[in-house]
């Protein structure tokens, strides 16, 4: 498992990939006091996949 972690522009942006991904059946959390951040834990075979969420919903990922 790899722990992504992303900051987005805005809470609108970060709440978005957040309900993408728990429709991957990840289990993201949000962080920060602006919510404007999240992380997840994500198997090998669904990487690519939540990287693309998160690229598609405004956000910057870092592993």
């Amino acid at each position: 498992m790899e722990q992504v972690q992303a900051v987005f522009s805005a809470q609108r942006q970060a709440r978005e990939a957040e309900l993408k991904l728990q429709s991957l059946r990840l289990r993201p959390s949000m962080g920060g006091d602006d919510g404007m951040t999240l992380t997840a834990e994500v198997s090998a075979e669904l990487l690519e996949r939540a990287l693309h969420v998160i690229d598609d919903s405004g956000g910057t990922a870092r592993e």
